[in-house]
């Protein structure tokens, strides 16, 4: 006897994620965290000139007294990786909700495609630019050439490692970031520690500062010099070095690998959400020091001329023909840029070996393969962070084929799109760096506000009593950052988060309309005893004529005289009503309740939860068909036009009704006499 009662596996229903030791797990989002010494030194000097300093000092505050908390609720509140959109998912029903996800994973899709893209193209960076790179091109489109090439093949290499499984990236994660972050902290501590034994150092870099040296390209409050004037142009400049803060969001990304306690309740496991903020805690204070030192370091030991081409009283650098280049990405290449601390570790800069008596070719190489194959391997943690998201929601709703569940699949799609953005913007990372800030600074305001929302549910009293005022205060810190950001870079980010978005929405709704006449069943969930006799019995009743009744509209008597009448029905056959409830019917994919009582001596099947009429009419003959002799489902004729039924069921779960039965049924059922037979007559 076939059993609806929820028992079914969902199809194509994803696999439980392999979990690992939190701090493993923190090394493959430490790859795309960690992995921005690569160039985050660099950025932050060329955005912020000698200020750079103080700027990381807003970052780190914001780092640690903002971010972090914020993350540390999220995790608590979406343990299995579902994120600040898992929780507005959650927040927002319906259309407008399903809408607001997939706008989201628009940005996300930005954010983390471009990881993988912008780490690659950086890597590709660090290995031309290393002395013993054989291949040296001679001219400037054999280097955007060489660059693309380079930066495509670590792209294949990455999508082929993802076809192995997660086990072997987790591994290889952990030995990557610790072998990076040991010679970073050789490179920092030593430099540090050059920096105490020569205070002309520091003092060199102060005088500078004193007489208004600060090498910046734009200063956006004028002439106004003295601590004040750095304290207030260091706050405006921290939101262009944004990119510091993107392991938060693929740090929540990855919590479904995380393991937490063997007698976690799967409802709330603490033992895994305490050790995802272990994780979280852990990352963000590592790369707080790591960034603090770096700045320092780079700011005061390597002269202005190597890193940027911006006179030392500001102004921006000018091209061949005169012109002000307003764009960091076609500012003349200087040595030390996009590799500030490679350049150190190389010795260059006439004063390595003083530093360091490692520093120089030998030990610069070593440093270069360390920084190349991490940030190569930054695209690993963005490629789980979409491959968590993506089955998440899209096949869920209908919106992508059920294959969008399996890995493989999605690796060697999102490896396309990858390899497409890198030939869009030619494999260079300044240019990648607007999209990369839009999409993280938008999830990490979505964040934000899905925690004030989420505390403000839970919270009663007085609005102030509700309100989360730290988290309130974070949000409008972001909320500023990302508009700074993309009025600074003229809106750069936003167009292609758009992109991201248009496709994703048309894909969508494609693939929704294609969908739409699947069966979408998961299975009926019956929880009372009484119900389940009642659905054994008249299921083996000889035959089941099946009604659709809508209450309210008239009585259970009067329907039944109708449908005798108008059916020609006799009175000897039962009928049994069946009462369909819409719950979300934005939803795809649901299991209803299923009851069934006895009205005025009738049985009535009353189903709630439904996302669609005809699916859920569709679906309950078809289980009753599975025993016995197939039922009847008699309906009346409807006086609507073709076009309002037909949208009415893609967009409301109704409409329609009696033809999209029909259809479901001989889509689902192929044996003609295990069809449950339709009928339609008398007037609606």
């Amino acid at each position: 006897m076939s059993d609806p009662s929820g028992s079914h596996a969902e199809p194509g229903k994803q696999a439980a994620p392999h979990q690992s030791f939190w701090l493993w797990v923190m090394c493959l989002t430490g790859v795309d965290y960690f992995s921005t010494l690569g160039y985050q030194p660099s950025i932050a000097y060329q955005n912020a000139g000698l200020l750079a300093p103080f700027a990381t000092v807003v970052l780190v505050l914001v780092t640690l007294f903002g971010a972090l908390p914020v993350y540390a609720y999220i995790a608590k509140k979406s343990f299995e990786g579902q994120g600040s959109i898992g929780m507005l998912a959650k927040l927002v029903s319906g259309w407008p909700g399903k809408i607001m996800v997939l706008v989201l994973l628009g940005f996300a899709a930005t954010g983390f495609v471009i990881t993988k893209t912008l780490s690659a193209a950086d890597a590709a960076v660090h290995l031309i630019e290393n002395p013993n790179w054989p291949w040296k091109p001679e001219h400037g489109e054999s280097v955007t050439a060489q660059q693309i090439g380079v930066t495509m093949v670590m792209l294949m290499l990455l999508g082929a490692m993802f076809m192995r499984g997660f086990r072997e990236v987790i591994g290889l994660a952990a030995g990557i970031v610790f072998v990076y972050l040991a010679l970073n902290l050789i490179v920092l501590g030593y430099g540090i520690n050059y920096l105490t034994e020569h205070p002309e150092k520091l003092q060199a870099w102060f005088d500078r500062l004193g007489r208004g040296e600060w090498y910046l390209s734009e200063n956006p409050i004028g002439a106004v010099g003295g601590i004040g004037g750095m304290i207030a142009v260091s706050l405006l400049l921290f939101p262009k070095l944004a990119l510091g803060l993107s392991g938060f969001e693929t740090g929540v990304a990855v919590a479904a690998h995380v393991r937490g306690r063997p007698d976690d309740d799967p409802k709330h496991p603490r033992g895994r959400v305490r050790n995802l903020r272990k994780l979280l805690i852990t990352a963000a204070v590592i790369m707080s020091v790591y960034l603090m030192a770096s700045s320092v370091v780079v700011s005061a030991l390597i002269e202005p001329s190597q890193i940027t081409p911006v006179a030392p009283q500001g102004g921006f650098p000018k091209g061949p023909d005169g012109k002000e280049l307003h764009h960091v990405e076609d500012w003349p290449k200087k040595p030390a840029a996009g590799r500030a601390l490679a350049y150190l570790a190389h010795g260059e800069g006439g004063y390595g070996k003083a530093i360091c008596p490692l520093f120089g070719p030998t030990f610069g190489t070593i440093y270069d393969i360390s920084t190349i194959v991490i940030l190569w391997f930054a695209g690993a943690s963005a490629m789980v962070g979409l491959l968590n998201l993506v089955p998440q929601y899209l096949p869920k709703y209908g919106m992508a084929p059920d294959w969008a569940r399996a890995v493989r699949p999605l690796v060697l799609l999102f490896t396309a799109v990858n390899f497409l953005v890198t030939f869009v913007f030619k494999a260079n990372v300044d240019a990648q760096g607007g999209a990369y800030a839009t999409g993280v600074l938008v999830l990490m305001t979505s964040a934000c506000a899905a925690a004030v929302i989420d505390v403000w549910r839970e919270r009663q009293g007085p609005w102030y009593r509700r309100l989360s005022w730290p988290f309130a205060l974070i949000t409008l810190v972001f909320v500023y950052t990302t508009l700074a950001n993309e009025i600074e870079k003229g809106f750069q980010g936003l167009v292609i988060s758009l992109f991201f978005i248009a496709t994703i929405l048309l894909t969508s709704l494609w693939s929704r309309v294609r969908r739409s006449r699947e069966l979408r069943f998961a299975g009926f969930k019956i929880s009372d005893p009484e119900s389940r006799f009642l659905w054994d019995t008249i299921r083996d009743l000889e035959i089941t004529v099946l009604v659709p009744h809508r209450p309210g509209r008239r009585s259970l008597a009067a329907k039944e005289a109708q449908i005798r009448r108008e059916h020609r029905i006799p009175r000897d056959l039962m009928i049994v009503f069946v009462e369909v409830e819409l719950d979300d019917t934005s939803d795809f994919l649901n299991e209803p309740d299923l009851w069934v009582k006895q009205e005025e001596g009738r049985y009535v099947v009353k189903i709630t939860g439904a996302a669609s009429i005809a699916h859920t009419l569709a679906a309950l003959a078809l289980e009753m068909a599975k025993v016995g002799r197939p039922p009847e489902v008699h309906f009346g004729w409807s006086d609507e036009s073709p076009l309002s039924v037909s949208f009415g069921f893609l967009l409301f779960g109704e409409g329609n009704v009696p033809w999209m039965v029909r259809d479901l049924i001989r889509r689902s059922e192929p044996d003609e006499t295990k069809r449950p037979v339709i009928i339609i007559a008398g007037s609606a």
